[in-house]
Order: C-alpha cells, then sequence, then structure tokens
C-alpha cells in the first residue's frame, strides 16, 4: 500500500492544546480570549473530557445536567469555544508530539477511519486527563464488572445502566459520585465498599477546613446515598467475584490497615454487576514521551512536575488537569486558566493582572492541598495482594496468572514490571499495560513507573510510513 499523506497540516497557530476535558476547554478560551490562536484537539466527539461527558445529541435527553457538577460553567465556555480564534478538532487523537524548527508538530488519527492529521503551533499544553486505577482479584474479569468510572461514562454518554443491582467498590471520592448517580437513575445500589478508612482524612484537617464546599458536597453524596439505603463499608474490599455467565454475586471482606483481609469477615452480597475502580491515574504518555520530568503524588502515582505557572521541564511545553496530579474539576479549570494566561504572556507579551493571578494561585494551592489529602488517604494498601488466589489473572489481555508473576519475582529474579514483562508478557497485550501495570508493579516490589511509550494510541503503518524524516527532539536539540 502506497504512503498516505496527512489530510490536513492545520495551523501554525500560537498554541496548541490536547485534551477537551475541563483543564483544557478552559485553557483554550482562555488564550483565544487574550488574543493568541488556538487548536483544540481530542480525542472526543464533544468536548467536556471524562467529568463532561454527556449524552449524544440523538438520545435527546431532557436534563443532561442532571447527571453533572458546574454545568452552568461548562456550557458558558462551550459557547466561547465558537469563536474565530479558536478552531476545535473532535475526534483527534494525538499519537505524537515532536520539535519541528521553531513549531512543535502535533499528530494525529482523526475519525474512525483513522485519517492522518497534523497540526504545528509555537506552544503546547497538555491536559490528557486521567485513567482508571484497577486491582485485580478473584472474579475481576466476569462479565458485569466494570470500572466505576466506566459506569459513569455508561450513564452520562447512553443514559443506561451496567446492571440492576449493582455494588460499588474500590477506593477514592469517585465511589460516592458513582453510587450517587447510578441510584438516582434507578439502579438497586446494595453496598459501597470503600477500602481506605475516612477517618485518614482527620490528618489533613487544615485542608478540610480551607475546603467547605467539599465537605459540603461529601455530605451531599452521603445523605443521597442514606436515602436510597445504601451501605458505606468503609475498610472493605470486594476480594472475590462470583458468577458463570456473568457476575451474580461478590464476597464483601473487611480489612486491615495495610489491607489485608481479616479473615472470617466475608459476606456475600447478591449483584447483577460490580463497579470497582481504585482512583485514578494521571495520563502522561506524550509528556513523557517528550522528556517531561514527573514527580510521585501522594498516592504514589506519577505525575507531571509543573512549575508555578503550570510550565513542564521542556521549554515550550505547559500542563494543566489530572496530568499534574489529580484534584477534579475545579481544580483543573484553575490549573487551564493560569497556563493560558503564561502562555499568552511568553508568546505576546501579554501582561497579567496580578490580582487574577493572585486569586488563581490561592485557589490552586486550597485545591491541590485537597487532592493531596484525598490521595494519601486513599492511598492503595501493601496488603492489596493478599487477595489474590494463584490462578487470578492480573493481565488479561495475555492471561497472565498471579501465581507466574510471583515465580518470577521470587524463582527467576525479576524486580520491576518491564523484567516481569520479559518473563511473562504481562502487559504486552492490547492495553499496553494501562490496566495491569500499577499490579504488576506492586506485586514485583516496586513503585509504578511513568508510561514511556513512542507513541501514545494504535497508529496504522502507513501513517509512520508517510511521515518525513524524524526531527530532532528537544532534548536531542539541548545536547546539540
Amino acid at each position: 500500500m502506497a504512503p498516505t499523506a496527512d489530510l490536513a497540516l492545520v495551523g501554525p497557530a500560537d498554541l496548541a492544546v490536547v485534551g477537551a476535558g475541563p483543564a483544557g476547554l478552559a485553557a483554550a478560551v482562555r488564550a483565544a480570549g487574550l488574543g493568541l490562536s488556538v487548536t483544540l484537539l481530542d480525542a472526543g466527539e464533544q468536548p467536556g473530557g471524562q467529568f463532561h461527558r454527556h449524552p449524544a445529541p440523538g438520545l435527546r435527553a431532557a436534563r443532561p445536567q442532571a447527571l453533572h457538577h458546574d454545568w452552568r460553567g461548562f456550557t458558558g465556555r462551550l459557547r466561547r469555544l465558537r469563536g474565530d480564534r479558536l478552531t476545535h478538532l473532535p475526534r483527534h487523537h494525538v499519537w505524537s508530539v515532536v520539535r519541528a524548527g521553531a513549531h512543535w508538530r502535533l499528530h494525529a488519527v482523526a475519525g474512525p477511519d483513522e485519517t492522518p492529521a497534523t497540526v504545528e503551533a509555537r506552544a503546547v499544553l497538555l491536559a490528557t486527563g486521567a485513567y482508571e486505577r484497577q486491582l485485580p482479584f478473584p472474579g475481576w474479569t466476569l462479565p458485569g464488572v466494570v470500572g466505576a468510572g466506566g459506569a459513569q461514562a455508561m450513564l452520562k454518554s447512553h443514559l443506561v445502566l451496567p446492571g440492576r443491582r449493582i455494588v460499588v467498590a474500590g477506593s477514592g471520592p469517585l465511589l460516592l459520585a458513582v453510587a450517587g448517580s447510578l441510584a438516582a437513575a434507578g439502579a438497586r445500589v446494595p453496598a459501597v465498599v470503600e477500602a481506605a478508612d475516612y477517618t485518614a482524612y482527620t490528618r489533613a484537617l487544615p485542608a478540610l477546613l480551607r475546603n467547605p464546599a467539599k465537605l459540603a458536597e461529601g455530605a451531599l453524596y452521603g445523605g443521597g446515598l442514606l436515602r436510597h439505603g445504601t451501605r458505606l463499608l468503609s475498610r472493605h474490599a470486594v476480594t472475590a467475584a462470583h458468577g458463570t455467565a456473568r457476575v451474580e454475586a461478590v464476597t464483601v471482606t473487611r480489612l486491615d490497615h495495610d489491607w489485608r483481609p481479616v479473615p472470617g469477615t466475608g459476606r456475600v452480597v447478591p449483584c447483577d454487576a460490580l463497579a470497582v475502580g481504585h482512583g485514578l491515574l494521571p495520563q502522561l504518555d506524550l509528556a513523557t514521551a517528550l522528556g517531561c520530568a514527573t514527580r510521585s503524588t501522594p498516592d504514589l502515582a506519577p505525575a507531571l512536575a509543573v512549575d508555578a505557572a503550570q510550565a513542564t521541564s521542556v521549554p515550550g511545553v505547559w500542563a494543566a488537569g489530572e496530568s499534574c496530579g489529580v484534584g477534579g474539576a475545579e481544580l483543573a479549570v484553575t490549573e487551564g486558566e493560569i497556563a493560558a494566561d503564561a502562555v499568552a504572556h511568553a508568546l505576546r507579551g501579554t501582561p497579567r493582572d496580578a490580582r487574577r493571578t493572585a486569586a488563581l494561585t490561592r485557589r490552586r494551592s486550597r485545591l491541590r492541598a485537597f487532592a493531596d489529602a484525598m490521595a494519601a488517604a486513599h492511598r492503595p494498601g501493601p496488603g492489596w495482594a493478599d487477595w489474590l488466589d494463584p490462578t487470578t489473572e492480573v493481565c488479561r489481555c495475555e492471561e497472565v496468572s498471579a501465581e507466574r508473576i510471583r515465580t518470577a519475582v521470587t524463582e527467576y529474579g525479576a524486580h520491576d514490571a518491564r523484567s516481569v514483562k520479559l518473563l511473562t508478557r504481562a502487559g504486552m497485550g492490547w492495553c499496553q499495560g494501562r490496566m495491569c501495570g500499577p499490579a504488576v508493579a506492586r506485586l514485583a516490589g516496586g513503585v509504578p513507573a511513568p508510561d514511556r511509550r513512542p507513541l501514545s494510541c494504535p497508529v496504522p503503518l502507513r501513517h509512520l510510513a508517510a511521515l518525513p524524516a524524524h526531527p530532532p527532539s528537544p532534548s536531542e536539540e539541548s545536547e546539540a
């Protein structure tokens, strides 16, 4: 097959924003409002990201705002998306960002036909969001076991439920929001099973007191669950799912402070679906391919390291939102606006509004403190691996069991996720370790390392063959 030329070379714009979630959308409309030409690329068909994922127009949802927070703020930014200085490219999945002379060049696959597209810009802002962290347990591959965020996405996008009697389990504040949405939509949610102990929040009392709205939000979720007859079980986990054609019940077990199951405390809860997730992990593929520095968050997840202006360690690249550490939509919007102001100042010398900058900085500090408190409270304990039996599949794509991974560690000297991969193929399947990577790293005795991939999504070979000679990376240019 002959190489295919790029569909279009868009730009050069002043700023290319990757991701149209809360951070990217806020950054794009703010930068355009400051006079920059902006190209906003997003893999989704509609802007909003995972947080403001909304029903397809064909579903004719009467009240889409019922499933969302800050719908007014989101729709206000959405209206500003139609400005003359802003080009929105939906269904564009960016797979690489490289330096091309004085500009950055972003390569993407567009639409269901994976048509090649290229965007050039003077600066790049990465707002790539996050994905769910999953910890395996016996039965987690049964039909009817879905991610907690996945269950919420099904409801928001398609107005469907994964089941009628749904147990919500895992760890993190997302569980309360998911359970509340499912119950309000008509599902029976017998229990929210939280592995962490909520009393851990008391260790960060100053951060809690600085964020009374967050406390009120948690109380609102709790009150809603009580009204629907949902039990909240902290320091418990789903340690097994049971069923044949699909999940029919789960075993809920009490945990000690290290997340180890307490013997004799298991109980069986009937259900026809399980929504489970253990927090979120920043999506870092594009950033780490560029060489951006990372840091470790209080729940030991890798996140991008940025300065006070949201600039990464690579000149010309900024970042905002969950890629800088998971903290929710309000924090993401704040970081996006800070980044947009900084880019406008760097590219055009746009004067900064000192009062506005100070207010945004204070808000970011307050919200980041609360995010760090949440991350510390819900950090997975080391004993979760005791949930696994020898036959539990840890890597679903390659069907690698816990026993094979432990054998690679104890008998063959594997000491990290990479060496386990070489010995067992764990992490070499379709998801490339995105699903099993954190669990494999823990079983190998390490902590999850930042993803480092030359391509952030599958790309047809014909697109790679059509590329010109690869330009030098920013790091190579600096070394030269």
